[in-house]
């Protein structure tokens, strides 16, 4: 059986990652999303192991010590992190991993596993990403205004991505994504190995 592959999706706040990555998943069943670890305290609705593994700061602390995050931050006094054991017994298992990180989680990933697939999701323009962000009405104007300079900066990486895909239309974004997967099964180095029985 072939191991599966690791993908991670970055992009700015408001591209519509979580739309298109639910989209995937209904094309894709056996694509295994990772769920990351926190120390937050759970929202209404969460529930632990489906949106986040909630841990204490003293077993999250011990988890870095033992080398048990693929990455990990702590942003706005909350640690966040990718647990290796999932991502693993998933890839064991054949199946294909996807991260939703931030470029920071991908350059993490990526020292630790340079094989990993990297895919950067973009707006089709910066007036609908701002569009966007303002659409949702989560956010207060000043808030939308540090989440486009954030964008700024992350698209100052984006050519380091080994794809790049515009979140034009959700069905047109999963389109490319799949085809991107398949592609990524399609190396000479897997493909010869089928074909010599290792």
């Amino acid at each position: 059986m072939q191991k599966g592959k690791t993908f991670i999706i970055s992009g700015p706040s408001g591209v519509g990652k979580s739309t298109v990555l639910k989209a995937l998943l209904e094309k894709r069943p056996d694509l295994y999303f990772s769920v990351s670890a926190t120390t937050r305290d759970p929202r209404p609705g969460e529930v632990d192991g489906v949106h986040y593994h909630f841990m204490d700061v003293d077993a999250f602390r011990q988890r870095i010590a033992e080398d048990a995050f693929l990455e990990y931050a702590e942003y706005v006094g909350n640690f966040y992190g990718t647990p290796k054991r999932y991502v693993d017994e998933a890839m064991n298992a054949g199946r294909d991993v996807i991260l939703d990180i931030e470029i920071q989680g991908a350059l993490q990933v990526c020292g630790k596993r340079p094989e990993t697939v990297r895919i950067f999701i973009s707006p089709p323009s910066w007036s609908e990403l701002e569009r966007r962000l303002t659409e949702r009405g989560t956010d207060s104007p000043e808030k939308i205004q540090k989440r486009l300079l954030r964008a700024k900066v992350e698209f100052q990486t984006a050519h380091t991505y080994d794809y790049f895909v515009i979140n034009d239309t959700v069905e047109d974004a999963v389109e490319e994504l799949d085809a991107i997967m398949t592609a990524e099964h399609c190396k000479p180095a897997e493909r010869m190995e089928i074909i010599s029985g290792r």
